[in-house]
């Protein structure tokens, strides 16, 4: 049976490496989110839905980001979330846990000396992390080979 996927990551290069592991949900019922409206011609035929972007910089959006990702979470009632990053996402993975949504946290390429910020926070929010990169896995963070 088809899942709901939620694929959601913030704007810039977190989106462009979540539509490139796109094979990997396909036969499943997927909606897209990001912060660019400008990037739904991307994914045309899909769900397509866009929230305020916030960052460490401007923590104090942080309600209003949020307020945006449960509106979606409402709307696409997902059984998998599966983001590259990044505060956005992990938000919306933090909002989904209490109902049993499972989330796979793909922590960004660029990221080769350490987990990205959101990303080694999404160790104690998502069910699976996984890095690019083999000499990061430690912990909740698996090594499942380079797949973008």
């Amino acid at each position: 049976m088809p899942k709901r996927v939620l694929a959601i990551a913030s704007g810039g290069g977190h989106f462009v490496q979540l539509l490139r592991l796109r094979a990997a949900w396909a036969g499943h019922d997927v909606s897209y989110a990001t912060v660019d409206p400008s990037v739904a011609v991307d994914v045309e035929g899909a769900a397509f839905h866009t929230f305020r972007d916030v960052s460490r910089a401007d923590w104090w959006r942080i309600p209003l980001t949020a307020f945006d990702l449960a509106r979606i979470l409402l709307k696409v009632r997902p059984h998998v979330i599966i983001t590259t990053g990044a505060l956005p996402p992990l938000i919306a993975c933090l909002l989904a846990r209490p109902f049993g949504v499972k989330s796979l946290w793909v922590d960004s390429i660029a990221n080769s000396e350490v987990l990205s910020g959101s990303g080694a926070q999404a160790g104690r929010i998502v069910t699976q992390v996984v890095t690019q990169w083999p000499h990061l896995a430690s912990g909740p963070v698996e090594h499942w080979g380079s797949v973008l």
